[in-house]
Formats: C-alpha cells, sequence, structure tokens
C-alpha cells in the first residue's frame, strides 16, 4: 500500500481488483465509483509465474484504455507485509515491486476471506440464500467462511459512527469439529497417515476427496479416488451421497463454532467454489441442525441466521469495497482546499 493519494477510478484510470485462490485468478475492473466490476475473467494461477505476470495478461486481454491507477487483491493465505506468499499456490511476491512493476499509484494486498467480509454488506437478495434462522441484522457483526482450495474464514465488526473493519484469520487450520463416532473414527485414520488433521483437511476441495476416501477405507472399500467435483455430480452413489453428508455436518459444527467466537449476530454467511454447486443438497442437509447443536448455546446460535453466498465473484466486490473506503481516507487527509493543507 502505498502513501499516494487514491484517485477515483474512471475509464482511463480504472481501478484493477483481483481475487487470487490456489487454482484461479479473477480479475475486473471498476470505471466509475460504486460501480460492480466489469470485464470479469478468470485465468488459471498455474499458467502465469506469479501476479504482476497475471494481472499484464488479464489487462491485455480486457483491452483496458489505461492503465489502472490503483488495486486491491485478495489472496488466499495471509498478508503480514511486503511479502505475500500464498498458501495452496507456488506465488511469492513483493506488493511493492508489483506495483512498480505494473506502473500503479496504489496497491493493497488483503486476504482473500477478509475481502469476502467487506463484501457482505453489499450482497443484493439475489445474491444469497438462506440456510435457516431469522433474517440477518443489518447491523450486528458477521462471519464469512468457505471450502474451496482451501477453508478461509473472516469476521466483519461495524466501526461506530459508520463503516466496517474486516478481521481475517487462519480459522481454517483449527482442529476437525468431530461430533459423532463415524466423523471421530475417520479423524483418527487421517491421523494414523498425517502428523496432525486440521478442519481444512477435510473442509476444502482436496478435504472433499479425502474424506470420501477416508470413508471407503473404514467401510472396507478400495479408494476410488475421486475429485471434489466429480463427489458433488454424483451424488446417487451411496458413498458419494455420505461424504457429502458428512461434510455438510462438519461443516454446520464448524460455521457453528466460527459464529460463537466471533459473536456474529448478524450472520454466518457460507462461500467458497463448491457449495454453489450442491446448494439444494446444502439446504436439505444437517447443516443448519449441526450449527445449532452446540449446549448451552443452542438458543443463541438459532438467534444467527446462516446464508450461502451465490453471487459470481463475491470477494471483487470486496475489493472494490477496501478501494472504496481507501478513497474516503485519503479524501479526509489530504483536503482539495490548499489553505487547509
Amino acid at each position: 500500500m502505498t502513501a499516494a493519494r487514491l484517485a477515483p477510478p474512471s475509464p482511463e484510470r480504472p481501478w484493477l481488483v483481483a481475487d487470487i485462490g490456489g487454482t484461479n485468478a479473477r480479475f475486473g475492473l471498476l470505471e466509475a465509483p460504486g460501480a460492480r466490476p466489469a470485464r470479469v475473467a478468470r485465468l488459471e494461477g498455474a499458467d502465469h509465474p506469479d501476479l504482476a505476470a497475471a494481472a499484464t495478461a488479464y489487462l491485455t486481454g480486457a483491452r483496458a484504455a489505461g492503465p489502472p491507477a490503483a488495486a486491491c487483491v485478495a489472496v488466499a493465505g495471509p498478508v503480514t507485509g511486503d511479502r505475500v506468499k500464498l498458501t495452496n499456490s507456488a506465488w511469492d511476491f513483493s506488493v511493492d515491486h508489483t506495483r512498480r512493476r505494473l506502473g500503479m499509484d496504489h496497491l493493497e494486498v488483503v486476504n482473500d476471506f477478509a475481502a469476502l467480509a467487506m463484501a457482505l454488506p453489499r450482497l443484493e437478495e439475489g445474491d444469497v440464500v438462506p440456510l435457516g434462522g431469522p433474517p440477518p441484522r443489518a447491523e450486528d457483526p458477521k462471519a464469512v467462511l468457505g471450502p474451496g482450495t482451501g477453508l478461509g474464514v473472516a469476521g466483519l465488526v461495524p466501526v461506530p459512527g459508520g463503516g466496517w473493519v474486516p478481521v481475517s484469520g487462519e480459522g481454517g487450520h483449527v482442529d476437525v469439529p468431530a461430533a459423532t463416532p463415524r466423523e471421530t473414527a475417520v479423524v483418527e485414520l487421517l491421523r494414523a497417515e498425517r502428523a496432525t488433521v486440521t478442519a481444512e483437511d477435510l473442509l476444502s476441495g482436496p478435504g472433499l476427496a479425502r474424506l470420501h476416501g477416508a470413508l471407503a477405507r473404514l467401510r472396507g472399500l478400495p479408494d476410488p479416488r475421486r475429485t471434489a467435483a466429480q463427489i458433488c455430480a454424483d451424488r446417487r452413489d451411496p458413498l458419494c451421497a455420505e461424504t457429502l453428508e458428512v461434510f455438510c455436518d462438519l461443516l454446520g459444527g464448524f460455521a457453528g463454532n466460527a459464529a460463537l467466537t466471533l459473536g456474529a449476530t448478524g450472520g454466518v454467511y457460507l462461500g467458497g467454489g463448491i457449495l454453489p454447486r450442491i446448494t439444494a443438497l446444502v439446504r436439505a442437509s444437517g447443516l443448519r441442525r449441526r450449527f445449532e447443536e452446540k449446549p448451552p448455546m443452542t438458543d443463541y446460535l438459532k438467534g444467527i441466521a446462516t446464508c450461502l453466498i451465490v453471487a459470481p465473484d463475491p470477494a471483487l466486490l470486496g475489493a472494490a469495497a477496501r478501494l472504496e473506503q481507501c478513497l474516503d481516507s485519503t479524501a479526509k487527509e489530504t483536503p482539495d482546499d490548499p489553505a487547509q493543507q
């Protein structure tokens, strides 16, 4: 992030927003304040050596009228300084060096679920599917989590006087919320093969495949080595159906833990790349039951909404919200009247 004053987006100097996961890199442009990202495109992360190369390829294909004045990039991994290393990707880059390579005045890199959290107040009615509980409380703290290449978690806290602050972390690496003999048996089986078993080891795309293999072995069956996409597509297969059942149950328990930890009375939102593919199954699953099933806090959790985000590329909305937040901040810090400077 630079100290330069942030200029509003325009067709000649748009803002670039991006969401970089372990597999895909999504980009979009904003050409006016308050606009939704346009010209959204997805690139394969493995096809490009780093962020600057991928962004350059996108901008060339998007035929932007001019170089972006600013960018906000959401990445799947912790962001603690200038050096950014993605958790499930080989990308490793300097924020300032990337900014200079792209010729931008301002570049900020944030955690992808922090960006997703920033998107929550901007989601419209058609962007979410209710999964249980009362309507979300608009002004209360919120949580967002979801399985993709990894398992992301973040909170969103209201600021006195207006606005929001995201709270990001690495909550996907906590222990598995196993609560039944079957779930405990899966965890024990995996612990015999790995030093630790985290929630992400089961509640992610690779985790769904791992869960499928573990359930097969518990039943004395050969591991069919199916991918997450194949498991979601073949729900009539008994083992795939069982895998998705356990997956949703565990995710409900994990979401309930997040709600209790963050005090997310404004709602718990589920995102990521897997769940929108199986929306009907998620709604019919035991996810909400397991979310609430935490005595003595069951009544507290019954008062918290759970929602599934189905909007396309919601992290791009959050990245745009973050840039607008920076625009407001720099405008206040640098008055237009020279006499006030």
